[in-house]
């Protein structure tokens, strides 16, 4: 029998390439901080109005986005994030003890799917942009949180399963979302998030059901090559019901980890910090908002804690980024708006994402049932929560 040794030249070529890399994007992503705060986050955080000639404005606004899913629209918060992704990256290659909730989705493919979610923004707001003008929003955020880095999670990683992903995902998902937020938020009076969200899983079924016909897509699922059952986490802890909070306000960008939670959170804080009027398109809120989504991850998890132990995963995160924020905008801040938004999102929000998951087929990324979760509850929720005395401010 003959043993095949790698050689321990290639070996460490491979390695020295890894560190280079991982030096040279370590640098960036500092560079990239300081020129955030350094150029300063506008008031209300539109930072560019369509014209593609400003390539300044243009830059921020892609950064922006990154925290636009918790309504922060901050671009240090977006960088910080980035930051906090990579620390949390590295720590899970180094085993590190405090390394965290492995991101994307327990799989361990950030780069490709932080990567391709990057390059699905970029290409959906070159490809939609003009449909911006000055202070009018656009839902042009929601390919960075849907199709792009779903598919990555689900067919797995590689160049041409990342490009479809980022194509794919820039196409269907802004049209979509940009339509429902015009045709049916704004003349209905619904909290615009209703829209955002409608859009990314309209343009993920159309999406998903188009790639299982591309011919240089892999079978969804055939990248993982030992299928073994998920560990059920360790939830009898006390310091995991904090630490799923927290690791929570980053779900939705696929990161779900407790360093880019924290570092997301530290560059929305210092940037409110300097001025208030940056966050949360310019309303002043932000402690509300964050207040509001602090209450509904805590109280979330907390309910759904067994259904975690059960099955690996549950979508608390759903009303964190929905139905929390939500009602905060739509009633301005008060102190029943932050409480009934946040627990009335905590109960509802997740068994219904779980529930609309569980009957998708085995082609589609579960990620569609969660933000279709954030449309229905949302459009529910937030109205039925005005009719309460008191709630409005």
């Amino acid at each position: 029998m003959t043993t095949t040794v790698g050689r321990p030249g290639s070996t460490l070529r491979r390695y020295r390439v890894e560190y280079v890399a991982g030096g040279v994007g370590g640098i960036l992503l500092v560079v990239l901080v300081a020129w955030v705060f350094a150029a300063g986050n506008e008031p209300g955080g539109q930072v560019w109005d369509g014209r593609y000639a400003d390539a300044r404005g243009l830059a921020l606004w892609l950064i922006t986005s990154i925290s636009e899913p918790q309504y922060y629209a901050v671009a240090s918060a977006g960088a910080c994030l980035l930051v906090g992704g990579a620390i949390g990256h590295l720590a899970d290659r180094k085993s590190w003890k405090w390394r965290g909730f492995v991101q994307a989705c327990g799989t361990g493919l950030w780069p490709w799917a932080a990567g391709s979610a990057l390059l699905s923004l970029l290409l959906g707001t070159i490809a939609w942009g003009w449909t911006l003008e000055p202070g009018v929003w656009q839902p042009l955020f929601v390919p960075l949180v849907s199709v792009a880095p779903a598919m990555v999670v689900l067919y797995g990683p590689g160049r041409i399963v990342g490009l479809t992903a980022a194509v794919t995902g820039a196409l269907f998902a802004p049209p979509a979302s940009i339509a429902a937020v015009d045709l049916v938020c704004k003349p209905l009076g619904l909290p615009l998030v209703v829209g955002a969200t409608s859009g990314m899983w309209i343009g993920a079924l159309v999406a998903f059901s188009l790639v299982r016909f591309l011919p240089w897509m892999p079978p969804p699922g055939a990248w993982r090559t030992a299928k073994a059952a998920d560990p059920a986490p360790r939830t009898a802890s006390w310091l995991w019901v904090p630490r799923r909070a927290l690791a929570d306000f980053t779900e939705a960008q696929f990161f779900g980890n407790e360093w880019a939670s924290a570092a997301m959170l530290l560059g929305a804080v210092v940037a409110y910090a300097i001025s208030p009027s940056a966050l949360v398109y310019g309303s002043g809120l932000f402690l509300a908002v964050l207040a509001a989504q602090a209450v509904t991850a805590l109280t979330g998890v907390l309910i759904w804690r067994r259904r975690w132990h059960a099955h690996g995963f549950y979508p608390t995160f759903v009303p964190v980024v929905s139905v929390a924020p939500a009602t905060v905008l739509a009633f301005g801040g008060t102190v029943p708006a932050v409480l009934l938004g946040a627990l009335a999102g905590a109960l509802v929000a997740p068994p219904v994402a779980a529930a609309i998951s569980r009957r998708l087929p085995a082609s589609f990324h579960p990620f569609i049932g969660n933000v279709a979760s954030m449309s229905v509850c949302t459009a529910v929720i937030v109205p039925v929560l005005g009719l309460i005395p008191g709630v409005a401010s």
